[in-house]
């Protein structure tokens, strides 16, 4: 297991480099193992909407241990508890969901804190501080936590100032279908109120200098959230590359 400090990945979120990432949904180790091999900048290990519970996502951190590729973990909501949980197996890079006020951000941030910046609770000897040998963890993790909130609702875009304000908030990622959704368009994230939605958002978190980032399984919508200007893309889901890989080679030998 490499050492949490420095965090390389959050360095490269806050000087909003170009990363190119890959959803993983699959819960399984083998398919995060193999997902570590190609190359991909980051790595989501979807808790979500997922069955991931907090053992398989460990698995699979430990399957991503020689991978270059920087685990990105995501919590099913916005909970100090889920989020101590993740951090103590290893991740110490989150996406939290469902981001809609100021106050929001400001909780998961502080989920994500030792006292006296936040309310993560202690525990001396865990995966993350590599079970005691990690030297100064306790004083310098803080700084080397990387925190991505989730905007995806009518009330995050109304609320997008006050959210990427907040410090320590390292990035925004837009969440294209439940904002679909929110706008009245659900299973149109395409549509040009959406579209503009999410124009206005990259420009309102590009104006406070943070990364912006959002997911994309069809390569025209990456290549033009890309184009656009966005820093940390998600460009495929391991369960839609498997969907679609299996039912084209059933088809192939179709009579």
């Amino acid at each position: 297991m490499t050492s949490p400090v420095p965090n390389r990945f959050r360095q490269q979120i806050l000087a909003r480099e170009r990363l190119i990432g890959f959803w993983m949904c699959m819960s399984n180790h083998l398919t995060a193992e193999l997902a570590g091999l190609a190359g991909y900048d980051w790595l989501l290990v979807d808790g979500e909407h997922s069955p991931n519970e907090i053992s398989l996502m460990m698995q699979q951190l430990q399957a991503l241990q020689g991978s270059n590729s920087a685990a990105v973990g995501r919590p099913s909501w916005n909970d100090p508890v889920e989020i101590k949980r993740m951090l103590d197996i290893g991740f110490y890079n989150l996406l939290i969901p469902f981001i809609e006020s100021g106050d929001d951000a400001r909780r998961a941030v502080a989920a994500t804190r030792y006292p006296p910046q936040g309310m993560r609770g202690v525990a001396g000897m865990q995966r993350s501080n590599r079970y005691g040998t990690v030297p100064d963890y306790l004083h310098t993790i803080n700084d080397n936590i990387c925190v991505l909130l989730q905007i995806e609702s009518r009330a995050g875009v109304e609320a997008v100032d006050d959210i990427a304000s907040v410090e320590g908030v390292d990035g925004v990622f837009i969440g294209p279908s439940d904002l679909a959704a929110g706008l009245g368009h659900i299973g149109n994230p395409g549509h040009p109120e959406v579209q503009e939605a999410i124009r206005h958002l990259y420009e309102r978190i590009t104006a406070h200098g943070k990364a912006v980032g959002t997911l994309a399984p069809v390569p025209a919508d990456a290549r033009r959230y890309l184009d656009m200007g966005m820093h940390f893309v998600a460009v495929g889901t391991d369960l839609g590359v498997f969907k679609q890989a299996t039912f084209a080679l059933r088809e192939s030998f179709a009579k």
